[in-house]
């Protein structure tokens, strides 16, 4: 059974932890004629406020990073290196800047190649993460097992210094490894 992911969820300053639970979840994109693409989340990064030097918010409050500093259940999403849009979910109480980049889903590995195949862009930059807005996450029952979820350091962070870059905080799974959600009860 299919459930929106409520932003209340996601307002919690357990940035790292979200990231890791966002594993499993669907990715949903209505497109302008109505028809809806589910992706299944593979891939995802924690950026974990103005102290991780390898967060948009180590600087403060910025035009670009004021996004951040919302309450959680909102896209964050921006240019990188004037090519890829990037795509992440605000995160945490008002005020805490944290978002979690989402790296990959099913068909499309890398956070780039992501955005481009699902046709996400600026425009929905600060946008909520609800079917309203034609981008919002879906629960859908994925379990995923502990063993399937690998944890590495993020990618491409190098400028963060050698403690933030090696922060294990991008998070991974193999879809061949996920179990489906148990049989529901019997419809008459």
């Amino acid at each position: 059974m299919e459930s929106v992911v409520e932003a209340e969820v996601l307002r919690t300053k357990k940035t790292v932890a979200l990231a890791r639970w966002l594993l499993g979840k669907h990715l949903v994109r209505r497109a302008a004629d109505g028809r809806t693409d589910a992706r299944l989340i593979l891939e995802t990064e924690a950026y974990d406020g103005e102290r991780d030097l390898a967060c948009h918010a180590r600087a403060g409050r910025t035009a670009r990073t004021e996004v951040m500093y919302a309450a959680g259940g909102v896209w964050y999403v921006y240019l990188c290196y004037g090519i890829h849009e990037m795509l992440n979910l605000v995160v945490g109480p008002a005020g805490w800047p944290a978002a979690i980049l989402i790296r990959g889903v099913e068909g499309a590995s890398g956070p780039g190649r992501l955005t481009r195949s699902l046709g996400i862009d600026r425009s929905l930059n600060r946008a909520p993460a609800v079917p309203g807005s034609g981008l919002w996450l879906e629960d859908r029952g994925i379990r995923v097992p502990p063993r399937a979820i690998s944890r590495t350091p993020r990618i491409g962070v190098d400028y963060a210094g050698p403690v933030w870059a090696a922060k294990p905080w991008r998070f991974t799974i193999d879809p061949r490894a996920l179990r489906p959600p148990p049989p529901g009860p019997a419809r008459a």
